[in-house]
């Protein structure tokens, strides 16, 4: 019986890991004569290594197995346990030879073991979550980085956080093992650092630990749940740290004084909107500086209402391209700025996939407030109605008056109806040319975001050739079209 040994570089990543299991399976290698070693180790046997048998003729395509277990193993994978890779290629052989309900027995011993694995590090990215702190870069405008110590392979499952919640700012996550910076467009991944390399405090920090203070609730003490949630390894990096034994201390007199003091009548604290009400117009002589301040005062639709801020188009005020989304998200609804989420990272990876600058384009959204819904604290993309389609189109006509591109380049069916008017079809017209009145030309294709959401790995990459294959009619250095392209 051959025995074959393999590595997984980096030992977190699912796609590596894939990779190495697809291969063992092709070759109908069993668990038990694989060795999947770590950092450093070599093969106890001296087995060969698995990369070095070829990929079996037409046997390439991808082995179907359960949605269910390729999110566990992905979650798994970031622990520290150095049998998870042997771990997940058992039950994933276990799978592809008959048990393809596997995951459905809680009680057996494999599926207990993962499940017990990608609970730690769910509790792990919690943690992560709650507890990092940045502080300012002395001598830096705008710039951060925090240090953290994660118990596991965690930095990379939960950056893509902190570029949506923390979009608007630079900043670094620094970890023993592994680092992240955000520079207000893409993620970059390092190495590990040392805690000296993060500041150790900043002037916000006292500001903080005033606001805690009072927001501290002394009815409310538990200091058993307390110690539960935030574990002592997280005290040395918390500010507010240093507050706690003086309020628990003082948390009964505080009780006390609140139990003893008049009861005062509700009153609203909240003051009203002060932004100037003005509805859509054409762009009859404004500038697209005073587009932008009257779009912030739309209510010719109620998405205005939950939403934080409009989100307007920016790119140069001469763009020869415009491309055209449907509405901002979560990140660029927090940030005030355009495809900064998700879909504008992988936005921006087709772009420089074909060699265009972003910076050259103008980019904007056929609705300027994000709509969702609430799922416990998430808040998640919700369709934009025709009727809000309809209310943002004056603005996205007058930014078009404005900029006056050559070309304009709709992602996804909502940006077409608002373009090319309610009869196109994507699935029909997509990346095909029209010519508007005014002789612009343009075309339509998928949205970033729908290549995002795509269930199978293989899906998502058919579907982000796609729109690489549709942006490819972009030329922006011979007036916006491609060669051969706008026939």
């Amino acid at each position: 019986m051959s025995r074959w040994s393999v590595r997984v570089d980096p030992s977190w990543s699912v796609q590596a890991w894939r990779g190495a299991a697809r291969l063992a399976l092709q070759h109908r290698v069993a668990p038990d004569q694989l060795d999947w070693l770590q950092d450093g180790e070599g093969s106890l046997l001296d087995a060969p290594a698995l990369g070095s048998l070829p990929t079996p003729a037409g046997e390439g395509a991808a082995i179907p197995v359960p949605g269910a277990f390729v999110e566990l193993a992905a979650t798994c994978l970031c622990h520290r346990d150095p049998q998870r890779h042997a771990l997940l290629y058992r039950m994933l052989w276990r799978i592809v030879h008959g048990e393809r309900g596997l995951l459905t027995n809680p009680a057996d011993p494999d599926v207990l073991r993962a499940m017990a694995l990608a609970q730690a590090v769910r509790r792990d990215s919690h943690k992560m979550k709650a507890f990092v702190r940045f502080r300012e870069v002395p001598g830096e405008h705008d710039a951060f980085i925090a240090w953290f110590e994660p118990d596991h392979h965690i930095v990379d499952r939960v950056a893509p956080f902190f570029a949506r919640r923390f979009a608007g700012m630079r900043w670094a996550i620094l970890t023993p093992a592994r680092s992240v910076q955000w520079d207000g467009q893409a993620l970059a991944f390092g190495p590990g650092a040392r805690q000296e390399d993060a500041p150790r405090d900043d002037a916000r920090e006292e500001l903080w630990r005033t606001y805690y203070a009072n927001i501290f609730n002394p009815a409310r003490l538990n200091t058993r749940m307390m110690q539960q949630e935030m574990p002592a390894k997280y005290w040395k990096h918390l500010p507010e740290a240093s507050l706690l034994p003086t309020l628990v201390r003082d948390a009964g007199d505080r009780v006390q004084e609140m139990h003893d003091r008049e009861a005062q009548a509700p009153q609203r604290r909240i003051p009203e909107r002060h932004i100037p009400v003005r509805a859509p117009a054409t762009a009859n002589g404004d500038s697209l500086d005073e587009l932008r301040t009257a779009a912030a005062g739309c209510r010719d639709c109620p998405l205005w209402e939950p939403a934080t801020q409009t989100v307007f188009g920016e790119g140069p005020r001469d763009a020869q391209v415009m491309l055209v989304g449907e509405q901002p998200g979560d990140a660029e609804d927090l940030s005030g700025h355009p495809f900064v989420g998700p879909a504008g990272q992988l936005l921006n990876r087709a772009l420089q996939e074909l060699g265009i600058d972003r910076s050259a384009l103008y980019l904007t959204n056929a609705v300027k407030h994000f709509r969702y819904e609430r799922r416990g604290k998430k808040r998640i993309h919700s369709k934009p109605q025709v009727t809000h389609i309809n209310a943002c189109r004056p603005w996205l006509m007058a930014e078009i008056e404005q900029v006056r591109p050559k070309v304009i380049v709709c992602l996804g069916a909502s940006a077409a109806r608002a373009v090319f008017g309610s009869g196109f079809n994507l699935s029909r017209d997509r990346g095909q040319w029209h010519t508007l009145e005014d002789g612009t030309r343009g075309f339509a294709t998928v949205h970033p975001s729908w290549v995002l959401r795509q269930p199978m790995e293989l899906a998502q990459h058919d579907a982000y050739r796609l729109l690489v294959g549709d942006l490819a009619n972009l030329d922006i250095h011979s007036g916006g079209i491609a060669p051969g392209g706008g026939r």
